[in-house]
C-alpha cells in the first residue's frame, strides 16, 4: 500500500494561529473589560461602605445597651457621676465623650473651639487605649453596664474601625471617630459618626435620614439635638 506523505509546510497548511494583531486586540478587550470590572466594584468604595455598615451596626449596639441601662437603673448615671455633672446642663463643664484612646499618637484633644475647653465649649473626653473598651464606666462611654442585674448586655464598647482625629486641636466632622454625649436634665444621650461611604452618604443618605440635626454625621439616641450643628453648639439650642 502506497503512502501519501506531506511536506512540513503542506501538513501545517489546515491549522490556523493568531497573529500579532489578534493578540494585540484580546489583550486590548481583556484590559478594558478589567477596568469596567474596577469600575464596576470600585474595592475602595466597597472598604468605605463595609466601615460605614459596622458602623451603624456599632450605634446600633450602643444605643439598645444605653436604652436598657435607662430603663434598669432608678438613679442613671450617663457619665459615672452622681448627678451627672458632665453631662449637658450638669453641674460640671459639658463633655463630649471621643472614643479616641489619649494616648493616641499626638496626644489629647486640645481644640477649643469645637470639642475641648473654654467657656461654654464643651469639653473632650478621652481615656487611654487600654481602657477604651471597658464597660464598667472607665471606658470611653462612661456608663458603668456592669451595674445591670443582669449582668453587661455588651462586652465591650465598639470602637470606630478608623479611629482617628487628623488636627487634634481642630476636630471637625470629618473625623472618623465615635462620639457621645447625655443631657442631666432629662437623662437623655446622643451618639454619632462619621459616615464616609457614597452608598451611604448619597443614594442611601443615613446622614439626613437619622432623625438628627446634623446633616454631616450620623445620629442615633434619645434626644438627638444635644450636640448641635455647628462648633461649640453642644448646649440647648
Amino acid at each position: 500500500m502506497r503512502k501519501n506523505f506531506l511536506s512540513p509546510s503542506e501538513d501545517n497548511r489546515g491549522k490556523k494561529g493568531f497573529t500579532l494583531l489578534e493578540l494585540l486586540i484580546v489583550i486590548g478587550i481583556i484590559v478594558i473589560l478589567s477596568a469596567i470590572v474596577v469600575l464596576v466594584l470600585n474595592p475602595a468604595e466597597t472598604l468605605r461602605k463595609s466601615r460605614d455598615a459596622q458602623r451603624i451596626s456599632d450605634l446600633a449596639t450602643m444605643k439598645g445597651a444605653l436604652g436598657l441601662y435607662l430603663t434598669s437603673e432608678k438613679t442613671p448615671k450617663l457619665d459615672n457621676t452622681a448627678g451627672n455633672t458632665t453631662c449637658e446642663n450638669g453641674s460640671g463643664v459639658d463633655t463630649i465623650y471621643y472614643s479616641l484612646p489619649s494616648d493616641a499618637p499626638g496626644g489629647d484633644i486640645t481644640d477649643a473651639t469645637l470639642d475641648g475647653g473654654a467657656a461654654s465649649v464643651p469639653d473632650a473626653g478621652q481615656v487611654t487605649n487600654a481602657n477604651k473598651g471597658k464597660v464598667n464606666g472607665s471606658g470611653w462611654i462612661k456608663v458603668d453596664l456592669t451595674s445591670l442585674s443582669g449582668g453587661a448586655p455588651i462586652s465591650n464598647l465598639p470602637i470606630d474601625p478608623t479611629n482617628t482625629v487628623t488636627d487634634l486641636a481642630n476636630v471637625d466632622y470629618d473625623d472618623l471617630v465615635y462620639r457621645y454625649m447625655c443631657d442631666s436634665t432629662d437623662l437623655t444621650f446622643e451618639l454619632n459618626a462619621k459616615l464616609e461611604s457614597t452608598a451611604y452618604t448619597s443614594s442611601d443618605n443615613r446622614l439626613t435620614l437619622d432623625g438628627g440635626d446634623n446633616d454631616s454625621l450620623y445620629e442615633v439616641g434619645t434626644k438627638l439635638s444635644i450636640m448641635g450643628t455647628q462648633a461649640g453648639d453642644a448646649n440647648e439650642h
